[in-house]
C-alpha cells in the first residue's frame, strides 16, 4: 500500500528535504524515510504537499497529461476586474508557454487561514484582494506569471487542494499520514 503524506508547507521551506541557502527543507518537520514529494511549491510559496513512496502515484499527481485540478488561494495587489479574470479563465502566453484554461474567481480570504511569517508587505493606499485559481498544470512560477501578466501581482500564495486532497485543517509545519488515518502531527515531534 502506498504512503501518502499531506504537508502545510510553511513559508521558506523548500520542497527538498536538504536545507539550501538559509532555507530549512523537509526533514526540519517530516522524520520520515522513503517518501518523495509529488511536484513542488516554492520556497515563498505555502500550502499542500503531497508526498509520497509509490513512484507511480508521484508520477501520475506531478504530469501534466492527467490534468489533475490545483487549487490556489492568491493574494494579489490591487482589486483584478472582469477583464482580467476572464483572461486567466482563457489562458495566457507567458512567452515560454501557453497555459490551459483555468478557473479564476474573487473570493474572501480564507476562513482559518494563518498569518503568514514574515507577513507581506502592506501598502495603504493599495488594496489586495483574495482569488481562488484552479489550473491542470503546474509549470515553474506559473500563478504568480499568470496573475502579473494580468497586472495583478501575487503577494501570497497558498495551494489549498491537489485533485481530491485537500489540505484541510493541518496548520503550518504540520503533516498527516493519510494511510494511518491520524491526527495531524507537528514538524520533529513524531510519527503521525
Amino acid at each position: 500500500m502506498a504512503r501518502i503524506i499531506l504537508f502545510n508547507k510553511p513559508y521558506g521551506v523548500l520542497s527538498q528535504f536538504t536545507s539550501e541557502d538559509g532555507h530549512p527543507g523537509l526533514k526540519e518537520f517530516i522524520p520520515l524515510a522513503g517518501v518523495y514529494a509529488a511536484g513542488r511549491l516554492d520556497a515563498d510559496s505555502e500550502g499542500l504537499l503531497i508526498l509520497t513512496d509509490d513512484g507511480r502515484l508521484q508520477h501520475r499527481l506531478t504530469d501534466p497529461k492527467h490534468k489533475l485540478a490545483k487549487t490556489y488561494w492568491v493574494q494579489v495587489e490591487g482589486v483584478p476586474d472582469e477583464e482580467a479574470l476572464e483572461k486567466l479563465r482563457k489562458g495566457l502566453d507567458l512567452g515560454d508557454f501557453v497555459t490551459r484554461p483555468a478557473q479564476a474567481k474573487i473570493i474572501e480570504k480564507p476562513a482559518g487561514l494563518w498569518p503568514r511569517t514574515p507577513p507581506i508587505r502592506f501598502r495603504k493606499n493599495v488594496p489586495t484582494t483574495w482569488l481562488e485559481l484552479i489550473i491542470a498544470e503546474g509549470k515553474n512560477r506559473q500563478v504568480r506569471r499568470m496573475t502579473a501578466k494580468v497586472d495583478f501581482p501575487t503577494l501570497r500564495l497558498v495551494r489549498a487542494r491537489i485533485g481530491d486532497y485537500a489540505l484541510g485543517d493541518l496548520a503550518p509545519g504540520e503533516w498527516r499520514d493519510m494511510e494511518a488515518k491520524s491526527a495531524p502531527s507537528k514538524g520533529g515531534n513524531g510519527w503521525a
